[in-house]
């Protein structure tokens, strides 16, 4: 397998629009990394220069040590799976399995093992004589894995493979891809818009936004400690809330506080020192909807709690989601589904200040 490397990577389309600015990526041997973020943040786009199918505008790209800006795609070892399958309709599975084997000239007895070692991986093995109109979208999703797996690459490339699945079978194919990394012990590059699926399988994850890395880290990191703003509000289902506020600095302790009224919450002491400085200044605070708790008795705890408007109930099965108004905001709740709110009524939440999150009202950054 290979190490990947993007240094200072840049692509630039006709017109001077910039898809990808300064991309600085290390992918270690063996590394599951997923390259994550809303439409035309660049990720599809750096995956597509690391495979040669994109020249690169500036930079270098290193697999394996090797510098790869001039080589062809077919030149080097990397193999990709794409979102609508691209098998030939014509063909057997096997025979779309083994095509690019065939057309490298392996021998035919390589070539049949190899199909079968990966039909026996994926649990395709019945299906090697059918053709791809008689199979299920999973099971096209299959073959074209296994016709990646079959050219034993040094890197997999992945382009939001699973995005023309059901819901149900996105789930079991990104199990089953996770499953397959762990088998194979490959590098695997992995691109999805849905978070989900980037924080149940990647080893580390890229978030990208406007052509930029934002932060690179394991999936953990990146939900308790985002460093700032955006990638808080893009990973995590429902995403944290985002409230504008003041820090006060009151009596000797510290506050944060909504100009319209809608709170007004002791900052938790593990925060205090970060945000000494920032008394008076507008700060965006976050919290995530896990955090935001039933109050059981319906009696606010003054510094903790927050009175808002049910707007939406969604019960869920073990849990509800509450979306609230706060003082013309919109949150959202994560409470247990024994509470039976009620819509358009008032409601009390407590919330765990020491897992709140603050952000710096000019930059963005996280201050805490």
């Amino acid at each position: 397998m290979a190490k990947v490397e993007l240094k200072n990577v840049r692509k630039v389309y006709p017109g001077n629009v910039e898809a990808v600015k300064e991309a600085d990526l290390v992918i270690e041997d063996k590394e599951f990394v997923v390259l994550v973020g809303p439409s035309g943040c660049g990720k599809s786009t750096t995956l597509r220069m690391i495979a040669g199918l994109e020249e690169i505008t500036e930079g270098e790209i290193y697999i394996d040590g090797r510098l790869v800006n001039d080589v062809p795609p077919k030149n080097r070892d990397i193999a990709m799976v794409f979102q609508n399958y691209a098998l030939y309709p014509h063909m057997t599975v096997y025979k779309n399995m083994a095509f690019g084997l065939i057309l490298r000239k392996y021998p035919k007895n390589e070539i049949k093992e190899r199909v079968a070692q990966a039909a026996e991986i994926l649990g395709i093995g019945e299906l090697l004589d059918r053709k791809p109109k008689a199979l299920s979208g999973g099971q096209r999703q299959r073959v074209a894995v296994g016709r990646a797996i079959v050219r034993q690459p040094k890197v997999f490339l992945f382009d939001e493979p699973l995005s023309n699945l059901d819901a149900k079978l996105r789930v079991q194919m990104r199990a089953e891809i996770s499953k397959l990394h762990t088998s194979l012990q490959s590098t695997m590059i992995y691109v999805t818009h849905d978070q989900v699926e980037a924080m149940t399988m990647g080893d580390r994850i890229v978030v990208m936004l406007d052509g930029v890395i934002q932060q690179v880290a394991n999936p953990l990191t990146l939900y308790n400690k985002p460093v700032n703003k955006f990638v808080a509000g893009f990973i995590g289902s429902p995403p944290m809330n985002m409230l504008i506020a003041t820090i006060v600095a009151e009596n000797g302790s510290l506050r944060v506080r909504d100009d319209a009224g809608g709170f007004d919450l002791a900052v938790a002491d593990v925060h205090k020192s970060a945000l000494d400085s920032y008394a008076g200044k507008k700060v965006t605070f976050g919290i995530r909807p896990e955090h935001v708790h039933e109050n059981p008795n319906q009696i606010a705890e003054a510094g903790t709690s927050i009175t808002a408007n049910v707007e939406v109930v969604e019960p869920m099965g073990s849990e509800i989601y509450l979306y609230l108004d706060i003082a013309g905001t919109s949150a959202t709740a994560r409470i247990h589904a024994s509470a039976e709110p009620k819509v358009n009524t008032d409601h009390i939440v407590d919330i765990a200040m020491e897992e709140a999150h603050y952000f710096d009202g000019d930059t963005d950054m996280a201050i805490v």
